[in-house]
């Protein structure tokens, strides 16, 4: 697929996010930079919903560089807790603003306030926006979602966030005893950038 651009800015300054973005993208042959190479500060994420604050990720990137950007805005959304901790997945543990994102204290308060629940149901949820500048009118959005379990311990070494928490419905595995390229596959990061890069079709040159 050859597209009107060349380079692209991943909006997100997360190691592990970054990681399955570039892997999922190979297959546009781009010269890609996460954000922070070209000194772009973390955008404000103060939405409600996935989409909301993908798009103002995407479009913050794209201002500062000049550059096509794409963001992910993802979650887990537990069916006992009403779909939290949602957007605030990265943040669920944080007591305040200025409190450091850790994903070892967000996985110890899911575990703390899943201890009784009975009903262990959840889907990790993800929205990917690309826009070719920062004021496009029609960025292309496509989203997916990876159904599961959440455990009562953690297993699994690789991945981040609620990987080790997090276990496949089909595989029976934790995110974090995936390897990446099923992991890309099969989860709701791969399905949305599969849909995406399908959208991307039109705008082949």
């Amino acid at each position: 697929m050859q597209l009107p651009f060349n380079k692209l800015v991943i909006a997100s300054g997360n190691t592990g996010k970054i990681r399955e973005l570039e892997h999922l993208l190979k297959p546009l042959h781009l010269e890609i930079f996460p954000q922070a190479a070209l000194d772009v500060p973390e955008a404000e994420e103060p939405y409600v919903t996935f989409i909301e604050n993908a798009l103002a990720k995407a479009r913050h990137a794209s201002q500062h560089t000049g550059l096509p950007a794409i963001a992910d805005d993802s979650g887990l959304c537990v069916d006992a807790l009403k779909g939290a901790p949602g957007v605030i997945s990265a943040r669920y543990a944080c007591e305040d603003a200025s409190t450091p994102k850790s994903d070892a204290r967000n996985n110890a308060k899911l575990l703390q306030v899943m201890a009784d629940e009975k009903n262990r149901h959840a889907h990790f949820y993800c929205v990917i926006v690309l826009v070719r500048h920062a004021d496009d009118p029609e960025p292309i959005i496509a989203e997916g979602v990876w159904t599961g379990e959440i455990l009562t311990e953690l297993k699994g070494n690789d991945g981040f966030g609620y990987d080790p928490l997090f276990m496949d419905a089909k595989t029976g595995k934790t995110v974090a005893e995936l390897p990446l390229d099923i992991k890309s596959r099969i989860g709701h990061r791969g399905h949305a950038m599969a849909k995406l890069l399908q959208k991307l079709e039109r705008l082949a040159v």
